[in-house]
């Protein structure tokens, strides 16, 4: 019996089934081929490439096709600001910045307050705040400021609303009703929302005049909003934006889908004091026993244990390490609270660090953020 799962812009639920959702959505799996061009173009694999953590895309052998005959791209990603910036949300910024460096490319980082203000329970002033609040997250991740952009949609809508009506002009409601499930008691602001959210895609192009692609690292889920500016791209005149796709970090509790800000026991944020951070990591979800004894004799199962997941995207860089911690796991030789311990270790080692950048970005976030 297939397990059943839910993933759409604003949905994460069950047990993604990642190759099934390959087929659902019509992307194409990651070659080896790609990746071994970014690794060479970047001089090292990230992490996220060699562990499988980014792991389809759209067109991306075509950006890679013509980066190579000369024709340059810049990148786009956003960030749907609802509340604090957390582990899984700076997945998609870190891998951007290392593409971002490799390929010396321009970044448009959309911060999407408007959308989060028409679907969530939160207050424009809110929305608006969290999106200053979530820059410094971005800037942290390691992304160049003199090569990025970020910019609120409510504080940009002047400059975004010339391109997304060039966008909303060809989609018609039939079609945005059929890729993101649209109903009569939709308001009115959703509808129109996707064709904001396809305008990065073609600022360089249309703001700045530019003959570049378009590359768009985000999560799997955001993938529907580039189908319709995809779509629309050949009848304005300009390139479909490609996509590289991530999976989704799981929270902490181990329940499926992906990391959830709603949901504080289960995500690690990135302004979590170390010791609160370290308690909640210790309370994660693990494939261990009933009890020690058990453990002992039967081992424990680390395909489905959150600590395993962690380490294995984000935090142990060393293979034979990894390695060595899931034989021990499966042979009873080690206890689930001294996987934990050492995943509070690092996770507190991260978050200090980024905390550090994080300050240091309060400084420069000003004169990255634009406004009309």
């Amino acid at each position: 019996m297939q397990k059943k799962f839910i993933v759409n812009p604003w949905e994460v639920k069950g047990d993604v089934d990642y190759d099934k959702l390959v087929k659902e959505f019509g992307v194409q799996p990651l070659s080896e081929e790609l990746i071994k061009k970014i690794e060479r173009k970047a001089g090292e694999m990230h992490l996220y490439l060699r562990r499988g953590l980014f792991f389809s895309h759209r067109d991306f052998d075509v950006i890679m096709e013509d980066y190579e005959k000369g024709k340059e791209f810049v990148l786009y990603t956003g960030r749907g600001p609802s509340g604090k910036t957390h582990l899984g949300h700076l997945i998609p910024w870190i891998f951007t910045a290392y593409l971002q460096e490799a390929f010396g490319s321009k970044l448009y980082f959309q911060m999407t307050d408007d959308e989060k203000f028409l679907m969530r329970d939160v207050g424009l002033d809110e929305a608006v705040g969290y999106s200053h609040d979530n820059a410094l997250d971005v800037i942290a991740a390691g992304v160049d400021p003199r090569k990025t952009v970020i910019f609120s949609d409510v504080e940009y809508m002047k400059t975004i609303y010339r391109i997304a009506l060039q966008v909303a002009k060809r989609v018609t409601f039939s079609t945005a009703k059929a890729v993101f499930g649209f109903t009569n008691s939709s308001n009115i602001g959703i509808i129109f929302f996707p064709a904001v959210q396809a305008s990065p895609a073609f600022m360089a192009q249309m703001l700045e005049k530019r003959d570049v692609n378009c590359l768009i690292p985000c999560a799997i889920d955001q993938d529907p909003y580039w189908r319709i500016a995809r779509d629309i791209a050949p009848l304005i005149g300009m390139p479909k934006p490609a996509g590289i796709y991530s999976k989704f970090l799981p929270g902490l509790r181990g329940v499926g889908g992906k990391m959830s800000a709603s949901e504080e026991q289960t995500a690690v944020y990135t302004t979590d004091p170390p010791a609160l951070a370290r308690k909640k990591v210790m309370g994660a979800f693990t494939g261990g026993r009933a009890t020690v004894a058990e453990q002992k004799e039967r081992g424990g199962n680390p395909e489905v244990c959150v600590v395993h997941q962690w380490l294995y995207y984000m935090f142990e860089d060393d293979d034979k390490k990894l390695r060595k911690f899931w034989d021990e796991c499966k042979q009873g030789k080690i206890l689930c609270g001294e996987c934990k311990k050492y995943l509070a270790d690092r996770v507190c080692r991260f978050l200090e660090e980024h905390q550090k950048r994080r300050e240091k970005a309060k400084k420069e976030v000003e004169k990255v953020m634009i406004k009309d």
